[in-house]
């Protein structure tokens, strides 16, 4: 059996009184889509940003390729191969695509123009954005045009294309289809398919469950600061996941039972 990619044992995050991580594990396995869901306040955000780097556990231990890891911040974790692509993505809407594509990562010129000069190689730059974008079925008018002429679906496959032009080990989506229509969301969930495709595993936090249940390889369930499930989408129905997320059922034994009567019956599934 395969050895997780991002591993995480007993993660445990406290704002004074309030606990948001108690104990929480976490297991992302090669070429896989994980969908992270819970309810508000479930602890998801906090154990994504643990995951990423945005925040230190208080205790609890951190994995990568079965190595203990610990990051200091979010770009220690992009050190480490781990991109995330975060709702608002995180792009320059002034700059053009090959520039987003490289944010913080320019290349220079080569001899004394790069080094004592610090000009761009843009032309570089363009090419590889352009390499990238065509291995994701990406296409634009042009690489020069600047990011806000752009439209909402195409600023997510910049994002998206960013993020695995750079991910050695794991892409992390967040919310990326939540701002889309239709069809722009179904184009962002076939950029998905294609990066795990290429083999590079995906964790994708999302609501939106008919997404979740469309896309997602597993299911990983998070309720009051802790994983209470993890689910295959295609043995369970929507309801008895988002009833298992609410707490009206539970896992026991690899079976659904009732948790909350009550609450079973108002979704028909007791």
């Amino acid at each position: 059996m395969s050895e997780p990619v991002l591993q995480a044992r007993g993660l445990v995050k406290r704002y004074g009184h309030v606990t948001a991580l108690d104990g929480a594990d976490f297991d992302l396995m090669p070429g896989e889509v994980l969908a992270v869901i819970g309810d508000n306040g479930a602890g998801k955000t906090s154990l994504i940003k643990a995951l990423t780097g945005a925040l230190q556990p208080d205790a609890g231990e951190i994995r990568l390729d079965g190595r203990p890891v610990r990051f200091r911040d979010p770009l220690d974790a992009r050190r480490h191969g781990i991109e995330t692509v975060y709702q608002d993505l995180a792009i320059a809407a002034s700059l053009d695509i090959a520039a987003n594509m490289f944010l913080g990562r320019e290349l220079r010129r080569p001899g004394v123009l790069g080094k004592v000069f610090r000009m761009l190689d843009k032309k570089r730059m363009r090419a590889e954005s352009a390499r990238h974008m065509a291995e994701l079925g990406i296409v634009l008018r042009s690489l020069t045009q600047p990011v806000e002429s752009l439209s909402g679906g195409q600023r997510q496959g910049v994002a998206v294309a960013r993020a695995v032009a750079w991910a050695r080990h794991v892409v992390v989506m967040d919310e990326p289809t939540a701002a889309l229509g239709v069809k722009e969301s179904a184009q962002v969930l076939d950029l998905i398919r294609q990066v795990r495709d290429r083999g590079t595993p995906v964790v994708l936090i999302s609501h939106n469950m008919p997404h979740v249940v469309e896309i997602a390889d597993r299911v990983h369930v998070q309720r009051l600061g802790r994983r209470v499930a993890e689910l295959n989408p295609r043995e369970h129905s929507m309801a008895e996941v988002v009833a298992i997320m609410t707490g009206a059922l539970r896992m026991t034994g690899g079976r659904t039972v009732v948790a909350d009567e009550e609450a079973a019956k108002a979704i028909g599934l007791s």
